[in-house]
């Protein structure tokens, strides 16, 4: 069984800096790769930064390039999402989710955390 648990998230102005968290109770081929996904109010969910199978980061959104960075301690199982001037447009409720070893290759990902609400005021 795969768990998930996400925290970190908060209200932020614009131009501050957040660090997410994702901490992982799973085997390594129940959940592989991994990644941040966020969803805002009226929008559909969106990848924003993922990591493969080794940890190494492999995508990251057009519109957080260079003030988001996504690590992981594969010592600690824990997932990371450093997200530095932050805007407005980045409030959305971010999730951590991975996938099956199997399903790397085709970034299906099908376990998901319950989230962590960022909000960026202007």
């Amino acid at each position: 069984q795969v768990q998930l648990v996400e925290s970190g998230g908060g209200s932020v102005q614009a131009g501050g800096s957040l660090r997410l968290s994702c901490a992982v109770s799973a085997d390594t081929y129940n959940c592989a790769c991994m990644g941040w996904f966020r969803q805002a109010p009226g929008k559909e969910r969106e990848g924003v930064a993922t990591v493969s199978e080794n940890g190494t980061p492999d995508y990251y959104a057009r519109s957080v390039r260079g003030r988001f960075t996504i690590s992981k301690d594969n010592a600690n199982n824990i997932l990371y999402l450093q997200m530095d001037s932050l805007r407005p447009d980045d409030t959305a409720m971010y999730t951590c989710g991975c996938a099956r070893l199997d399903d790397c290759p085709a970034a299906r990902y099908t376990s998901w955390g319950q989230g962590t609400q960022v909000t960026v005021s202007s």
